[in-house]
């Protein structure tokens, strides 16, 4: 327990390190599934279903790891819960709804490399956070992801009624979008203390 209050651990997670414009982790969703606003928002929920259970499950690990004395397999347990959370996720999806697992494409099973859920992991696990502080830590980081994603699939989806020069089109003008909202939000980091 690090005995920060929760809010203070949420909003810190959400906003002032947010792990996409500010830590820069889980790119890929980020510029690959931002064109459209509904896409973003399904995919923000299942990159914080994925946190969550990832969270959970590398807290308890990371007690048993300690307990028997071997912190050395942690990595590479992190990653295969991560992984096999997201065979689950995928495979619901595909089950209840086929368009939205279509609309996903790659980046669905993208989410097993996304460095943001394994950076959750490792950086609850290293703060030496609590059961209900890891929880509180995997919603903030989850919900500052989703609100990154929505953020850049909003302004994405308002510039496609603009006349912009071909030049900027396509990934150069993402990328500035995301730089221009990285900045943003490094406002936020007055709020750390």
């Amino acid at each position: 327990m690090t005995g920060d209050p929760l809010w203070s651990i949420f909003v810190n997670a959400c906003l002032i390190n947010n792990f996409v414009l500010a830590y820069f982790l889980g790119i890929c969703p980020f510029l690959g599934v931002s064109g459209k606003l509904a896409t973003a928002a399904r995919m923000g929920g299942a990159v914080i279903f994925v946190m969550l259970v990832s969270s959970i499950c590398a807290y308890g690990i990371n007690q048993l790891l300690t307990a028997i004395g071997a912190p050395y397999l942690r990595l590479i347990s992190f990653i295969a819960v991560i992984a096999s959370t997201v065979q689950l996720v995928e495979m619901f999806i595909k089950k209840v709804s086929p368009t939205l697992f279509r609309s996903l494409g790659i980046f669905l099973p993208l989410i097993t490399t996304n460095c943001a859920i394994l950076g959750l992991a490792l950086f609850q696990t290293n703060k030496g956070f609590g059961f209900i502080e890891c929880i509180v830590y995997a919603l903030g980081a989850g919900v500052g992801f989703t609100l990154a994603l929505m953020l850049i699939a909003g302004l994405r989806e308002k510039l496609e009624l603009a006349s912009i020069p071909s030049m900027v089109r396509g990934t150069a003008l993402s990328l500035m979008l995301a730089g221009i909202l990285s900045i943003a939000f490094m406002g936020f980091a007055g709020l750390g203390g």
